[in-house]
């Protein structure tokens, strides 16, 4: 199988300095046995700006799951290349991978992945302590960021003692801790009634007017219209690429 560098030949060259997620014929290859191979994602070419606000839509078994942990520096291509914030990451080993996804990523899934007998200030501390910060800076760090969420009157509050909004708004101050360049948000309404479900996205609106590039991963089109570019996977490969009517407004 062709290395990541002979999948493009000796004309690689770096990303557009604006450009924080670019992947060029980037391939995702399961093996089944048998000699049968299934190919998840099929030359996947996508570019992503700093501070664009992008929904990543596709049915089940598209691929966007499987685009979403390459994205996320969560997996690694099986071909092609995947740039991130200038740095070629595709050919990454796992310690290199968890390293960058620490301190470039911020994770917001649907189903929250809180700690269930932490308090919601030890949950979002998490990260800073993978990352070596000390003691007294990441609570402070911590601390603020609960506070930039809503959630100040909450920190010492466990998931089990918050509603459905209350731990996705933890879970958002966990991915922010960090300061990372991109917030990677899976599905982040599924679990949520549609009333907090619409306050979680417009505390996503307000992460992207600060500067965050968000990339939104969902199968449902409302919520793919809070963001201002959708790009459509099907069968492993972009099947469209539209700026939706918040963008054109």
């Amino acid at each position: 199988m062709a290395t990541q560098a002979e999948s493009v030949g000796t004309k690689r060259q770096a990303p557009p300095p604006d450009c924080v997620i670019c992947t060029e014929d980037l391939w995702k290859t399961y093996d089944m046995g048998s000699e049968q191979q299934v190919n998840a994602l099929s030359g996947v070419n996508i570019s992503i700006k700093r501070n664009e606000y992008v929904a990543i839509m596709g049915p089940s078994g598209s691929g966007k799951s499987t685009l979403m942990n390459l994205i996320g520096c969560l997996d690694s291509p099986t071909k092609g290349i995947y740039w991130l914030n200038g740095q070629l990451v595709s050919e990454l080993d796992d310690d290199e991978l968890a390293r960058i996804r620490n301190k470039e990523i911020g994770f917001v899934f649907q189903t929250f992945n809180l700690l269930a007998r932490a308090t919601a200030l030890h949950n979002v501390e998490l990260p800073l302590i993978y990352a070596g910060v000390p003691a007294a800076e990441r609570l402070e760090r911590a601390r603020q960021t609960l506070i930039s969420v809503g959630m100040g009157e909450r920190m010492s509050h466990k998931p089990n003692e918050l509603s459905g909004g209350q731990r996705q708004r933890v879970a958002i101050a966990r991915a922010l801790v960090n300061r990372p360049s991109i917030i990677l948000a899976d599905e982040p309404t599924g679990n949520l009634d549609s009333k907090t479900g619409n306050e979680i996205m417009a505390l996503l609106d307000e992460l992207h007017a600060k500067g965050n590039t968000i990339v939104l991963v969902t199968h449902e089109h409302d919520i793919a219209e809070f963001a201002h570019r959708v790009i459509h996977i099907r069968d492993g490969k972009v099947a469209g690429d539209e700026k939706t009517a918040r963008a054109k407004s």
